[in-house]
This record gives structure tokens, C-alpha cells and sequence, in this order.
């Protein structure tokens, strides 16, 4: 009996032993983390651009008219002059290379020259100058009527020019005929531009007139 109590006695004293010689380790403190250099730090977002900005507007084409007038015996440039004093345009005179005479006009002659072009729809009479439309946005185009139809000479003109972004005013003058679908048969011609309806003019025609013609264009 004394044996056995000795010998608990000394496993107790072992375990204190071992209890004591393994005192627990003191915890380790956890670092505090370091502080970010000014230079590595990251920065904040830009703020998006708003969704409803608007691009720069384009800036807006300067409005500039235009008067270009065929014209053999003065009747229609009269109307053409009127015109160009109302809107204060520049007025040019669409010249031929070979001007005509009076014998070239004798309606009653078949064998005349105009009569001859204007039976030829491919005739093309040769312009003497050419006439820039450099910035020009709004074009008077007056005529007189031949036969029914615009003078040849102005298919020579409205084929020789781009009209993108212009719009063309037709206008013509007559004994009698009508404009008919000349506006529209130069426009066909041309293939750019806006042509609009031609309107026939008496040369008696009033300023007050032309001016109302004029605002129903703008």
C-alpha cells in the first residue's frame, strides 16, 4: 500500500515538474501595418464626364446668295437686277462664247442657231467665263423661255457645277410660255443641290411681287 502511494505521489510530482518547466509563451503582439507612402497611394477616381454633355457644336455655314442670269435681250436681266437689289446679292451674267445675234433668235427661221439647239437636246454651248459658287448657299438662276424650254446653254452651266449644299431658285421670263419643268429638267441635269419649281416673270413684274416671291424661298 505504502509502495503504490508512493508512487502516485511521485507521478503527481512529475507532472508538476513539467507543469512548471513550460510556462506559456508570452503572445506576440501583432505588427500594426505600415503606413502607405504619399507616393504609392491610390488615387481616387476621376468622375466620369456627364452622360448628357454635348460635343462642340459645327460652326454654322454663312448664308450667301448668289444671282446668275442668262439673258439676250435684257428681259430677263431686268428681272435678274431687281432680284439681286431686294436680297443684296452679287449678280453675274452667264455669258456664251459666241454671243447671239438677232438673226440667231428669228423664231420664225428654223434654220437659226437657237432654233437648232433648242430641237438638239444634247447641245451644249460653250460658256465664256467660268462663274465660282464658292460659299454660295442660296442661287437665282433666271432665263428666258425658248421654244418651251430653258436655253441649252443652261444645261451647259448647271452640268459644269456642284451644288451640293446650295438651294437653286429658278426663275425665267416669256412672251407667253410658261416655266413649265424647266426647274426640275436642270436640277435632273445638274444631280446635286436642291432645285426648286421655276417661276415665270412678266418684265413688268413689281418689286413688291419679286419681295414676296423672294420670303416664300427663305
Amino acid at each position: 500500500m505504502k509502495k503504490r502511494i508512493a508512487v502516485f505521489l511521485l507521478f503527481v510530482l512529475m507532472l508538476v515538474s513539467a507543469g512548471c518547466g513550460n510556462t506559456p509563451a508570452q503572445a506576440q503582439s501583432t505588427p500594426a501595418p505600415a503606413a502607405i507612402p504619399a507616393s504609392t497611394a491610390i488615387p481616387e477616381a476621376a468622375p466620369e464626364q456627364a452622360a448628357f454633355e454635348k460635343a462642340p457644336a459645327e460652326p454654322t455655314r454663312e448664308s450667301k446668295s448668289l444671282v446668275v442670269v442668262f439673258s439676250c435681250t435684257g428681259t430677263t436681266k431686268g428681272v435678274a437686277e431687281k432680284i439681286a437689289a431686294l436680297t443684296g446679292a452679287e449678280l453675274v451674267d452667264l455669258i456664251p462664247a459666241q454671243p447671239y445675234t438677232a438673226e440667231d433668235l428669228n423664231y420664225n427661221d428654223r434654220s437659226t442657231r437657237a432654233t437648232m439647239e433648242q430641237n438638239t437636246p444634247d447641245a451644249r454651248p460653250e460658256i465664256a467665263e467660268d462663274i465660282s459658287l464658292d460659299g454660295v448657299t442660296t442661287l437665282y438662276l433666271g432665263y428666258p423661255i425658248w421654244w418651251g424650254q430653258a436655253p441649252r446653254i443652261m444645261s451647259t452651266f448647271v452640268e459644269s457645277h456642284d451644288f451640293t449644299g446650295i438651294i437653286v431658285v429658278p426663275f425665267c421670263t416669256s412672251g407667253g410660255s410658261g416655266a413649265g419643268r424647266t426647274g426640275e429638267t436642270l436640277g435632273e441635269q445638274a444631280g446635286t443641290g436642291t432645285f426648286l419649281t421655276s417661276t415665270r416673270f412678266s418684265s413688268s413684274v413689281t418689286e413688291s411681287e419679286l419681295q414676296s416671291w423672294i420670303d416664300s424661298h427663305k
